[in-house]
């Protein structure tokens, strides 16, 4: 039986301590330890984006990285996007206005990798959005009003 570690996760601007075990990813840490839930578990095997995070700012597959791995690190999820009155970020409110989801169980991947696109200027073009966000994958199609939203949440941050 492997024992635990004991860890400080810097979560959405708030200290979070657990114990797991030293294998366990980060995925599994926010979704059965500290029921943050909205960080998708998809293909647990890093090819289908739907946990993505951000880690220092730069998004992260949480199904590949271990929470030890992430100690002392500023962690965001989805439901660390909204501001404190709880308004909508800008990615966020495109993606509804846009339809840019169907089924929802990608969306918060997409919309955590949008934000990483705009952030790191990966927006110039249509071709430049879709390869960016190509590491996400839709079951149900909705590339076209994915796109369409970051495309309108980056012109509307610049």
């Amino acid at each position: 039986m492997t024992g635990t570690i004991n860890l400080k996760l810097d979560i959405n601007g708030r200290s979070r301590e657990l114990a797991v075990e030293p294998r366990v990813t980060l995925l599994d840490a926010l979704r059965e330890h500290l029921d943050l839930t909205g960080t998708k578990k998809g293909c647990d095997q890093g090819q289908c984006g739907a946990c993505t995070v951000h880690v220092d700012g730069k998004r992260v597959l949480a199904c590949l990285t271990l929470a030890a791995q992430v100690e002392g690190r500023a962690i965001t999820t989805i439901e660390g996007l909204a501001d404190g009155d709880g308004g909508l970020h800008p990615v966020q409110s495109a993606f509804l206005e846009h339809d840019a989801f169907q089924c929802g169980y990608c969306t918060p991947g997409q919309i955590m990798s949008a934000v990483a696109c705009i952030r790191e200027g990966h927006t110039k073009s249509d071709n430049e959005i879709r390869e960016y966000m190509s590491g996400n994958l839709c079951r149900c199609g909705a590339y076209s009003h994915i796109v369409a939203a970051v495309r309108e949440a980056a012109e509307a941050a610049s």
